[in-house]
């Protein structure tokens, strides 16, 4: 008989799940995941498919219609949250180029009030240009754009008179409530993976969910070298790993390289609870190798 392990955890376990009006609802999804220890759960932002697409990301091939059904994450997580206690809800990600600022940071705000302080948000540009340009975000401008925008929804959480100028965002004082639970605001994570995004993440953001095999480099080494730059402790950030491998040996070598946040990413193909069941085995595999 396997003997429990009774080593404290060092590593948070999360699945990401491309939840659909053809999968399991939200709220069984969520107590799903959290009945069975799971710290953290991601849902993904996608509001359309163009039909007609001039740049595509190559990994969106064989997604089309998963990402054409998905769930809005804050409705989807708002139900997650009304039946769960513990379970940490994440966007991964949250598409600021499609996103007004004030009427996101409002959301965002509610979901962490009502939540108990329970929101990862996880941002990014996206991927599709015609989609953000249907949203009036120009391809080449979307960095500038979320930088922005999580600047714009940062003062908006932290200040009683908030007011914002920059070139994409411009609001004069005022009253915007409810503010967040957490006190300046969930922690923002940046989830994409080209060789800027250590910058971006040491600038402005809490946080990297790195693809695995996406980044071409050390993203452990570059965000400490970021930091040394800006003047920023690595140590306050999170660095979670996306598509986490599906091998306890390999998920705890993640870990030991520095990667705190495991999320594994289901497939849309797959039963989900009998996936879950599998991230349940791993993770309590994980923990006891690294716990302590």
């Amino acid at each position: 008989m396997t003997q429990p392990c009774l080593a404290p955890s060092t590593v948070q376990i999360g699945v990401c799940v491309l939840a659909t009006d053809r999968g399991l609802s939200p709220t069984t999804l969520a107590r799903a995941v959290e009945a069975r220890g799971i710290d953290m759960l991601f849902l993904p932002e996608n509001s359309h498919i163009p039909l007609e697409r001039n740049r595509d990301w190559p990994p969106v091939d064989g997604l089309l219609d998963p990402l054409s059904r998905l769930y809005d994450p804050f409705v989807a997580l708002s139900a997650a949250a009304a039946v769960t206690e513990r379970l940490l809800l994440g966007f991964a990600v949250c598409l600021l180029t499609h996103r007004d600022p004030i009427n996101t940071a409002k959301a965002v705000a509610s979901l962490d009030l009502l939540s108990s302080g329970r929101v990862i948000l996880g941002v990014a540009g996206g991927a599709l240009d015609v989609a953000m340009r249907n949203h009036g975000t120009a391809f080449k401008s979307r960095w500038k754009v979320v930088r922005e925008r999580v600047l714009a929804m940062r003062t908006i959480w932290q200040q009683e008179e908030a007011a914002y100028a920059g070139e994409f965002v411009e609001f004069g004082p005022m009253w915007c409530y409810p503010k967040p639970l957490q006190a300046v605001g969930p922690p923002i994570w940046i989830g994409s993976n080209s060789k800027w995004v250590p910058g971006r993440v040491a600038d402005y953001a809490d946080g990297w969910i790195v693809y695995r095999g996406r980044y071409e480099g050390d993203a452990i080494a570059d965000l400490r070298a970021a930091c040394e730059q800006r003047e920023r402790a690595f140590e306050d950030l999170s660095v979670a790993l996306m598509d986490a491998p599906w091998d306890a040996t390999e998920a705890s070598d993640a870990v030991a390289r520095g990667y705190r946040k495991l999320i594994f990413l289901l497939p849309p193909a797959d039963d989900t609870l009998t996936a879950l069941d599998r991230v349940a085995s791993i993770a309590a595999d994980v923990r006891c190798r690294v716990g302590g």
